[in-house]
Order: C-alpha cells, then sequence, then structure tokens
C-alpha cells in the first residue's frame, strides 16, 4: 500500500510540472556577432502550447525543438522568442546578435597606361 502511495505521488508531481515550472526555452545565448545576413534561429522549448518569435507564431516539433529562418538587419538585431503554456504562463528569451557584413578588400589593378 505504501508503493501504491509513493507512485500516486511520484506520478501526480509528473503531471504537474507545467504548472510548477511553466515553459522553458532553449537557445544559444548571449550577444553573438554574425557575418551571414540569412541565418536559423534553432532551439527547444518544453511544456509549450504555442511559441512566438517577435510576434509571429512559429511551429515547434512534438519533441519541443524548433527552427526558423531569420533575415538579419546591418547593426544591432533583437529577437524576442516568447513561449505560452496550456495554463496561460509564458517566459521569454532574448537572442541579441550583431551583423557585420564581410569586408571585402579591393586589390588595385593596375591600369593600363599607353604611350605615344
Amino acid at each position: 500500500l505504501f508503493v501504491f502511495f509513493i507512485l500516486v505521488i511520484v506520478y501526480a508531481y509528473y503531471e504537474a510540472r507545467g504548472l510548477l515550472y511553466g515553459p522553458v526555452i532553449s537557445t544559444e545565448s548571449g550577444v553573438s556577432i554574425s557575418h551571414e545576413r540569412f541565418i536559423t534561429i534553432h532551439g527547444s522549448a518544453d511544456r509549450i502550447s504555442t511559441l512566438f518569435m517577435n510576434g509571429k507564431a512559429i511551429s515547434v516539433t512534438e519533441n519541443g525543438g524548433f527552427e526558423e529562418p531569420y533575415l538579419l538587419s546591418n547593426g544591432y538585431n533583437r529577437i524576442v522568442l516568447r513561449a505560452q503554456d496550456k495554463y496561460g504562463r509564458s517566459s521569454e528569451k532574448v537572442l541579441e546578435i550583431m551583423y557585420e557584413p564581410p569586408v571585402i578588400e579591393l586589390s588595385p589593378t593596375a591600369s593600363s597606361t599607353t604611350s605615344s
């Protein structure tokens, strides 16, 4: 009988995790620098019902993984990921990416001179 009650308590805790902890978003964090204008934001989200990137809903796999393409503008880019669970709780994760266009060095070309 004691083992039965322990199993019930463990199962109740497992089912209540969403209510106790809320949604979680996992991605690479920190400020990063990119030399590519077109990037893919990827990560995983646990215990969510919807996931938004800068206010636009994005799709999430059954395991909670997501990949979303993003076109960076010059300089500083701020991307806000917001997850919401079925209980109305939400969490946010902010990604900060600096886009620095690649430097193209032009080699001096020899100009042709003609002598008369």
